[in-house]
């Protein structure tokens, strides 16, 4: 018999109920755990400030301009993106295998 995946998100929610059970200096060692098991690239995106900056108008007119743009499939291709960075797509497809400069030191 094959054991059931738990639900993510009732994972989650269970994990939620006992943070806000426990007390502040319990709470900061708890998030000090969490953060240690992400990834360097993980801890630096979990430390990173919200961006709660409202859209300006130029910004929701280009959203729109780009939208419409992928609507008319006049996007750019992923080689010309990658290009942009001086990387090949194999070189690309092979980063993930290739340790970041932090996890080597």
């Amino acid at each position: 018999m094959e054991a059931m995946e738990p639900d993510l998100t009732q994972e989650r929610q269970k994990a939620h109920a006992f943070l806000d059970r426990l007390p502040p200096d319990q709470v900061s060692a708890v998030r000090g755990l969490l953060e240690s098991m992400l990834t360097p690239l993980g801890r630096k995106l979990a430390l990173a400030p919200i961006d709660d900056e409202p859209l300006t108008p130029e910004d929701e007119a280009a959203i729109d301009a780009a939208k419409a743009s992928l609507e008319r499939n006049e996007g750019v291709s992923m080689e010309e993106v990658i290009a942009d960075f001086g990387l090949t797509l194999d070189e690309f497809h092979k980063m993930p295998e290739t340790p970041l400069r932090e996890e080597t030191q």
